[in-house]
């Protein structure tokens, strides 16, 4: 691989080992709408999902492919183990990409030979040729990795690595499986790859990492001055227990101290050409589309995305900020397109204007879709004379976000007050189209809602999170609602945007009882067909 000029690859996993995170399970229509806004967001790759585990991930993966899988677009990739079944599944999914990717990988540290696989380094290594060689009959290019890569006896990794070189794999992913290592452990384990594997000039070096110590960001760009060239990572580093290394994070770290990398990818210092494709300005509403489809708030602090990153409370921050912003900032706002508060649009505002400014914030809708947003637009507008950006964004991430239809909250009521017991009233119609009413007295207004919906509904639950924030300032602000349910192992959630705050949970609340109960039906009918066999 050329050394001159190198750029580094983004390969965004937010749909896969993202989607992992517990109660972050997304239907398919939310998967693609994640996977365009990252087409707009300029990643590399979309490893869309595991096709070989479920139906539902197949077709997933499936309409990534036809509809984000353009010439222009990403590479689109499916994840399979070293099994024929696997990644003729994976195969089968992209087949209508442009661009297509089949990642396969099998264990090599001792311990999951010795536990998991329960095989010897020599079958992993037979395997780890035969495999990569059939992925390579359906495709080009194939990514393999050695899972638990940063556990693994390095001369046997560099065995199973020149294997995978040799029967045809593009690109060599070494994870970090259970964020154990740290920066100088994991750049001398990159070089070591590159210093010792005969064929490495053939494929390039990717890295990805789970952030346990919170090392995974640290340890990639540690790893990218020793020869990495594709980062694997999420957006808001969701993920598996503590996350993946942090899309945001990589991606500014290697801009705003470009100069400091420039000569690790062959760059003069002073170069001014991006390290990566990504399009920065559509960092921010990206990170806002992730944590709305999956339910996983973004703390205030976190880096480059919190709430906090860009705010200034010390008196003395102040002063130095308002006389010039490099005091304290070391990146401008709106290079992660995260705009100032602009009113563009009030109730008085018409269709077109309506559309104009959607397409400007990057929101490409349906007409059934649009026509449902502005329906929630003019309805906003009656209540709040100033419509902002962040508004527009949290109505149309409500509206594009749909839950299984299945339970529809038809009307609630509340009655509460410091002299009286809160009680509610709500109305749902069931799947099967009937109205059902019902009432409950709670601790308070949200609590004696929810217990309404529970007696009308009678899905067996457990509210494990419930979470409110407000999308502006100002007593007419929008409300957003975020809230995760436990049914045994699973979580679910659901969100909802509104300018009642009751009225924003009763459907949040729906929504996460409709992916239940989804949930529920799917299971039914899958041990119906199994019983039939």
């Amino acid at each position: 691989m050329d050394t001159k000029s190198e750029r580094i690859i983004i390969f965004d996993t937010t749909l896969r080992d993202g989607e992992q995170c517990p109660g972050a399970t997304l239907n398919i229509d939310e998967k693609l709408t994640i996977a365009k806004q990252l087409a707009r967001l300029g990643v590399d790759i979309i490893e869309a999902g595991f096709a070989f585990a479920s139906p539902g991930d197949f077709e997933a993966v499936s309409r990534i492919a036809q509809t984000v899988g353009t010439s222009e677009g990403p590479v689109i990739c499916s994840l399979a183990r070293a099994r024929h079944e696997d990644i003729k599944s994976a195969a089968d999914a992209i087949k209508a990409a442009a661009k297509q990717r089949i990642h396969t990988f099998i264990a090599t540290s001792d311990i999951h030979l010795e536990y998991k696989l329960k095989k010897t380094r020599s079958e992993v290594l037979s395997i780890t040729g035969e495999m990569v060689s059939y992925a390579k009959s359906f495709t080009d290019d194939i990514e393999f990795s050695p899972e638990d890569a940063a556990r693994s006896e390095p001369e046997f990794l560099y065995q199973v690595l020149e294997q995978a070189i040799a029967a045809g794999a593009t690109t060599i992913n070494i994870p970090d499986t259970v964020g154990y290592t740290t920066p100088s452990e994991f750049g001398a384990l990159i070089k070591g790859i590159k210093d010792n594997v005969p064929n490495i000039d053939r494929a390039i070096i990717s890295v990805h990492g789970h952030n346990d110590l919170g090392l995974a960001v640290a340890n990639f760009l540690e790893a990218v001055k020793n020869g990495a060239r594709q980062l694997e990572c999420t957006i808001n580093g969701i993920g598996e227990r503590a996350g993946n290394a942090a899309l945001e994070e990589l991606v500014m770290a290697l801009h705003v101290r470009r100069q400091y990398f420039n000569p690790f990818l062959g760059r003069s210092t002073n170069s001014e050409e991006p390290l990566t494709n990504i399009d920065t300005q559509q960092i921010y509403k990206t990170s806002r589309l992730v944590s709305n489809l999956t339910g996983l708030l973004v703390q205030p602090n976190k880096a480059i995305v919190g709430t906090n990153a860009f705010a200034h409370e010390s008196g003395i921050h102040q002063d130095g900020v308002l006389k010039n912003k490099r005091t304290y900032e070391i990146m401008d706002a709106q290079l992660i397109g995260l705009n100032t508060n602009k009113i563009v649009l009030g109730k008085h505002s018409g269709r077109n204007a309506f559309r104009t400014r959607l397409k400007e914030l990057g929101f490409e809708l349906s007409e059934n879709d649009l026509n449902k947003a502005f329906v929630r637009f003019k309805e906003v507008g009656d209540k709040k004379k100033e419509i902002t950006d962040w508004d527009l964004e949290a109505l149309v991430n409500d509206e594009i976000q749909q839950a299984p239809d299945l339970f529809r909250l038809e009307l609630v009521q509340v009655s509460c007050g410091d002299r009286t017991r809160p009680t509610a009233t709500v109305i749902l119609r069931n799947p099967d189209g009937e109205e059902l009413t019902d009432a409950a007295i709670g601790t308070g207004p949200v609590d004696a809602v929810y217990k309404a919906i529970n007696r009308v509904v009678n899905v067996p639950n457990q509210l494990i999170e419930f979470s409110v924030q407000s999308v502006t300032a100002g007593i007419d602000a929008i409300g957003e609602v975020t809230i995760r349910l436990k049914y045994e192992e699973r979580v679910f959630s659901g969100h909802s945007a509104n300018t009642d705050i009751i009225v924003a949970s009763a459907q949040a609340y729906v929504n996460a009882l409709n992916r239940l109960y989804a949930a529920l039906l799917n299971k039914q009918k899958q041990q119906q067909v199994g019983g039939g066999v």
